[in-house]
Order: C-alpha cells, then sequence, then structure tokens
C-alpha cells in the first residue's frame, strides 16, 4: 500500500475539548455492513455518520479495522499500516475521517501495542530464528528444566501464557490467545516502531488513541507480572514525547487494574501520558468470588456506587474520568445494570442518566443509545468470542458444570455486546442483506432505531437530551461532584456545582418504588433539566420514586451566571 499521508488539521484546537464531548464506540464488524457479505465494514459506518451526529456524537472510537486474521476480531493486528478486507480500504478509512470530521466529528483509532498477530511481518522475522535482528521485538524464553513452559504465567483467555515453537526450541509469551504474541517493550527498537506508526495515523487526521490493554506493556514475565510494571510510566512518558506531544488529540488507556490511587498516575496533569483512563472496578467489583466474571453477583447498588464514587473523589481535582457502562467487552448495561423486562425503557434511560451526568467524557457502546440487551444465547455454538469458547473447552476438559458456565456467559459474556446493531424490525435487523456473522438479537423486532427515531418518549431521544446538556450547560462538563445517600440500597443522587450553578441528580435505580427523606445538601428547586417520567423540579422533604424513575433538577444557588448556559426545560416524560 502506499505511503503517502493526506494533509490534515488537528481534529480541534480548543484545549482539553475531549472533556465537553461524547464518545460513541463502534464495533466495526457488528455496526453496519454495506456489501451483503454479513460483515460490518468502513462504509457502513459512514452510511450513519448523519444518525450519529443527530444523536450529538462528538468523537467515534472504532474498535480495530487493522488488517488482521482475525483470531481476536481485529484485536489480532498483522499491519498496523492497512485496512482489513472485510472493513474496506485505506481510501474507504481517509473517506471515513474526512466525512466524520465535515460533521465535527472525531476519529479515534483503537491502538492495540501489548501484542501483535502471529502472522505480524515482525513476529514472523522473530520466530524465523534466534538470532534475527527483530528476535527481541517478542518475549521468548527456554523451556523450564522439564520442558514444560518457563513458569506459571497465565493467559487471560485461558491456560497458560507461554506457547512451544518447536523451530527455535523457545516458547513465546501471549498473555491472551496463542496467535497474539506479546511484544517486548524493553526493546527500543520495537518502541520506535510503534511510535512512527502512531505519527503515522495522527498525520492521516485521526483524533486519538483508545489503547488496549496499555497497563499490560511494562510486563516483568520472569516475575510473574502482568500489569503495571515498574516501567509502564516510562513507556507511556516516552510515548507522549515521541507521538502525542503538541497533538491536542483524545488519548484512553484501557487498565483493567487501574485503582483509585493509581489514577492520577495515568491522567494527572503534570504527568504528560494519557488525557483519562478506563478502570473497571464498578465492574468487577461485582464479579463473583476470586474474581469469577463467569459467575457474577447479583447487582448490588451500594457496591457500584462506592467503586464510581471513589473514582469520583480520586480525580476530583486533577486527571479525568471516563464515563462508561458497557462496551465491546461488557454486557448489555439495561440487561446488567438494569431490568431489561419489566422495566426496559426506564431502567436503560436511568442508568443513562447517572453515566452521563457524572464528571468525567461519557462513552456510548453502539445499540446502548437504543436500550439493547444482551444476546440471550443458550448454547456454546452461538458464541464466536475466542475468550468464551477458550474456556468452555476449559471447563468441559476439567469436568466442570457446563450448565453453570453457559449461564454465567449469557450475563456476561463478550458476545452480548457484538451481536449486530438493530436499525429495523426487518430481517437481520437491517444490519445486512447476507448471511450475520454472528445471531441477531430476536428482540430487534421491538428495540430498533427504526421504532424510536422518531419518539420523544424513547431511550434514543434520553440520549440525545443527555448529550446535549453536556453542550449547554457549563456545570455537566466541569462542575464538582458531590455525592448523596451513599447507603441508600436503591437511590443514586449526587449534584454538580459550578460557580452558583447546580444541577442534582436522583436515580431509583431498582424495580421497585423508593422512598426516602431528601438531605440538606441534595436540597434543590429549579427547573427539570431531564427526566424519564413526568417533570419535576424541586427535590425537598420526602421524596417517593416510580421505579428506575431518573430525574435532574437545575437550579441557580445565588444571582444569575451568564456563563452557566441557558436554562433546558428537556424532559422524557414517559407515556402512562
Amino acid at each position: 500500500m502506499a505511503d503517502n499521508v493526506p494533509a490534515t488539521k488537528p481534529y480541534r484546537d480548543d484545549a482539553d475539548w475531549w472533556k465537553s464531548t461524547t464518545v460513541y464506540q463502534i464495533y466495526p464488524r457488528s455496526f453496519c455492513d454495506s456489501n451483503g457479505d454479513g460483515i460490518g465494514d468502513i462504509p457502513g459506518i459512514v452510511s450513519k455518520l448523519d444518525y450519529l451526529a443527530d444523536l450529538g456524537i462528538g468523537v467515534i472510537w472504532l474498535s480495530p479495522v487493522y488488517a488482521s486474521p482475525m483470531e481476536d476480531n481485529g484485536y489480532d493486528i498483522s499491519d498496523y499500516r492497512d485496512i482489513a478486507p472485510e472493513f474496506g480500504t485505506l481510501a474507504d478509512m481517509d473517506r471515513l475521517i474526512a466525512e466524520a470530521g465535515k460533521r465535527g466529528i472525531g476519529i479515534v483509532m483503537d491502538l492495540v501495542v501489548n501484542h501483535t498477530s502471529d502472522r505480524h511481518e515482525w513476529f514472523e522475522a522473530s520466530r524465523a530464528s534466534r538470532d534475527n535482528p527483530k528476535r527481541d521485538f517478542y518475549v521468548w524464553r527456554d523451556p523450564a528444566p522439564d520442558g514444560g513452559p518457563p513458569n506459571d504465567l497465565p493467559s487471560y483467555f485461558a491456560g497458560s501464557a507461554w506457547a512451544f515453537d518447536e523451530a527455535t526450541g523457545q516458547y513465546y509469551m501471549h498473555l491472551f490467545a496463542p496467535g497474539q504474541p506479546d511484544l517486548n517493550w524493553d526493546n527500543p527498537q520495537l518502541r520506535a516502531e510503534i511510535y512512527d506508526m502512531m505519527n503515522w495515523w495522527l498525520d492521516r487526521g485521526v483524533a486519538g488513541f483508545r489503547m488496549d490493554v496499555i497497563d499490560l506493556i511494562g510486563k516483568q514475565p520472569d516475575r510473574l507480572i502482568r500489569n503495571n510494571g515498574p516501567k509502564l510510566h516510562d513507556y507511556l512518558q516516552e510515548m507522549h514525547r515521541e507521538a502525542l506531544a503538541g497533538r491536542n488529540v483524545l488519548t484512553v488507556g484501557e487498565s483493567w487494574e487501574a485503582t483509585p490511587e493509581t489514577g492520577l498516575l495515568f491522567s494527572g496533569r503534570d504527568r504528560d501520558e494519557l488525557s483519562m483512563v478506563f478502570q473497571f472496578q464498578h465492574v468487577t467489583s461485582l464479579w463473583g468470588e476470586d474474581g469469577n466474571k463467569w459467575r457474577p453477583r447479583p447487582f448490588d447498588l451500594v457496591t457500584f456506587k462506592r467503586a464510581l464514587n471513589e473514582w469520583q473523589r480520586a480525580l476530583a481535582e486533577d486527571g479525568w474520568n471516563s464515563l462508561f457502562v458497557s462496551n465491546h467487552d461488557l454486557p448489555r448495561a439495561v440487561s446488567r445494570y438494569g431490568d431489561d423486562r419489566r422495566h426496559w425503557r426506564e431502567s436503560a434511560t436511568a442508568i443513562a442518566t447517572v453515566n452521563h451526568l457524572m464528571r468525567g467524557t461519557p462513552y456510548v457502546f453502539q445499540g446502548e443509545e437504543i436500550g439493547m440487551t444482551n444476546a440471550g444465547f443458550t448454547q456454546i455454538d452461538q458464541y464466536r468470542d475466542v475468550e468464551t469458547l477458550n474456556f468452555h473447552a476449559e471447563h468441559e476438559a476439567a469436568g466442570y458444570d457446563l450448565a453453570a458456565f453457559l449461564d454465567g456467559a449469557a450475563a456476561n459474556g463478550r458476545d452480548n455486546a457484538r451481536t449486530p446493531v438493530q436499525w429495523t424490525a426487518a430481517k437481520n435487523s437491517g444490519f445486512t442483506d447476507g448471511i450475520p456473522w454472528i445471531g441477531v438479537n430476536p428482540n430487534h423486532d421491538r428495540i430498533n432505531v427504526d421504532n424510536q427515531i422518531g419518539d420523544e418518549h424513547s431511550v434514543l431521544a434520553h440520549y440525545r437530551r443527555l448529550i446535549g446538556l453536556r453542550k449547554t450547560h457549563p456545570v455537566v462538563v466541569h462542575g464538582d461532584y458531590v455525592p448523596c445517600l451513599e447507603d441508600n440500597p436503591q437511590i443514586f443522587a449526587f449534584t454538580r456545582n459550578l460557580g452558583n450553578r447546580r444541577l442534582a441528580v436522583v436515580v431509583n435505580f431498582s424495580s421497585e418504588p423508593a422512598r426516602c427523606d431528601i438531605p440538606a445538601g441534595l436540597e434543590t428547586s429549579g427547573v427539570c433539566a431531564i427526566s424519564n417520567y413526568a417533570p419535576r423540579d424541586t427535590i425537598a422533604g420526602t421524596l417517593g420514586l416510580a421505579p428506575w424513575e431518573a430525574f435532574a433538577v437545575l437550579s441557580e444557588t445565588r444571582g444569575q451566571d451568564p456563563s452557566s448556559g441557558s436554562k433546558s426545560t428537556g424532559t422524557d416524560t414517559a407515556q402512562r
């Protein structure tokens, strides 16, 4: 492919622009198929840009579209500077960047640099011989004295993190699938190659990077350290110097092991590392014993609030939060945190209200804005995800209860988020004219974009209003965050405060009516900014809430602050 790079300009010139935007994650394989092969593609994304612009989206985070054999749906990259044929061409990618830019939308690429595909030219050279110049681009070790793996380091996708290469007589490390060998970040030449590639994409006009499992690049396998190795932040600061400094781009790093105590190391204003980090404490705190995602615990609001509130406190004065309740690795939010049967619409909008009105940058995963639910798979042959398939095989080999495993996969497996976006009630949900690569959720006949696009009481309309509040009210972006009723098992409440403007948010996070005495710090009277039942403009006294009722009241604590934007009267009143 040609290395010519089109002339570009920065996506945004204003500093910290990413604080006031809303990001939409596209999983290309499942978004929109333009050519009938059953796989979503870049031209399909281009065809839906007006839909995203109307929603108010400012950035698209694009899961990997690079060349790949697709062992892990593109998270195994064989060429960082080319596009997988099933997704399109480099010209298609340039067109996406340009067409999105015309609509004020930036494209954030998924940067997968902890590992590559085993078909990447670097790895093919590395495994060719022990003295190949690129041998040290990857992590190789001699066998243990018994001929087995060098140590007990486990893979995140089940089994050992070591695979034996007969040709050279050594093991290579793969923290994920064997087809995803880990890069050796101790090698300065490898790091230089990565920074050069990042600059190549930035020069093409992308608005930044989401960095896949970035906390693993500092791994020290001989010490059995996978996450947050001692050189991690040295590498991130070098990355910033060599590729990001002066670019004014959005960078968000995925870190499953980040804690409130380490969050500022990634995103502190003087750290010169990342804009923000994806942390998963609110996700993993609800997993089962010993972090078993296949046996998740029932949802517990106090635990959920505690995790989110800890991060809000930790980054209150410095750093920045990412706000998300779903992505391509997680179950659908309304199925995990809400009630997708009795109170589907109310719980989908309630969850969104909390997520979008906290302090940080909100992320919407495709289909979340219409309340898409878990897939409802019951058989292993319905799954496509390598993680689920590997763990099922491991459970089967060990003689474990496969029915229990399938229950866990139905609740928490990654394919729940990967069924095709439900555009219409037609065959295959309007996603493709062909045979979809993974099954379509049968509830697409009632949950789809077409059904909601003109309905002001829909989940989609509620998302549009939430995104609009961020654009018109600085208190939503910059206001401080004060949690309220932290020990209440049903109610999620907080205030946002900026100058003399206050936004008070109250959500019944349960399927039963709730009642509580409002504390002084939450008392507010003003105008209803948003609601999913009838509008409310006062929070005081003893408050009764319907199941999953959510609303926010915007008020002035003293006088008018002209910089705070106009009052919003947008509501999302349920049809009773």
